[in-house]
């Protein structure tokens, strides 16, 4: 098991499922660069608790005991550093789930089926600055809002490449994941991103796909 120090990336897991916390942590604490020493069974426990701990991402199921992970993020939100990420780890990819978890504060969005690997992507990618989601919910969230109408004129500003990388930020590709596909480097993308969030006045991805209304014909 890899040692803990001040640059790993810190998880607290919110499972009500034993196997599915217990694989979760040692998938965690098992990887070079994070460290979960915080797992709780239901909301009640972790609002408790966790006020008390120093975490950087909070992985959270939305179906719990008691109060709902929807809920509970919402009363940690008050009550824990505002640094902290949330996000969702669940079986449900329903839009109301989705968009409510979206507009309480959560900042990704994943499926429990999601391979290890990828999980731990995520994570790191949140922490970096991101807003990862699987690609079923990206999809759902751009299906959603390219109903709404027109595409502000803060889009039209974008540049051609910007467009693209808009394009695959909602097909929920990480930042590593676009360098490849561009063949350009994170650095440049990430350069790219910021320009787009300043462009939009938005703070992150998913702010930003909600502005995104004209791009289901591309995706």
């Amino acid at each position: 098991m890899h040692r803990m120090n001040q640059q790993n990336i810190k998880v607290a897991i919110i499972e009500d499922i034993r196997e599915i916390r217990d694989a979760l942590r040692m998938l965690i604490d098992g990887s070079d660069g994070f460290e979960c020493r915080l797992a709780y069974p239901d909301a009640e426990a972790a609002l408790r608790e966790l006020p008390d701990e120093v975490v950087d991402v909070v992985l959270m199921d939305i179906s719990l005991p008691g109060k709902s992970g929807i809920e509970c993020m919402q009363e940690l939100q008050q009550v824990i550093s505002p640094s902290t990420q949330f996000m969702m780890c669940t079986v449900h990819e329903d839009d109301d789930n989705i968009f409510t978890a979206l507009q309480t504060g959560a900042t990704g969005y994943i499926l429990k089926r999601t391979a290890p690997a990828r999980i731990l992507e995520a994570i790191s990618d949140l922490h970096n600055g991101g807003s990862p989601m699987s690609s079923e919910i990206a999809r759902r969230v751009v299906s959603s809002v390219c109903l709404k109408g027109k595409a502000t004129p803060e889009q039209d500003a974008l540049t051609g490449r910007e467009n693209q990388i808009l394009d695959l930020l909602a097909q929920g590709f990480l930042y590593k994941e676009i360098a490849s596909e561009l063949f350009i480097s994170r650095l440049t993308v990430k350069k790219h991103i910021h320009n787009i969030y300043e462009k939009l006045q938005v703070q992150n991805r998913t702010e930003a796909l909600n502005k995104t209304l004209r791009r289901g014909s591309r995706l």
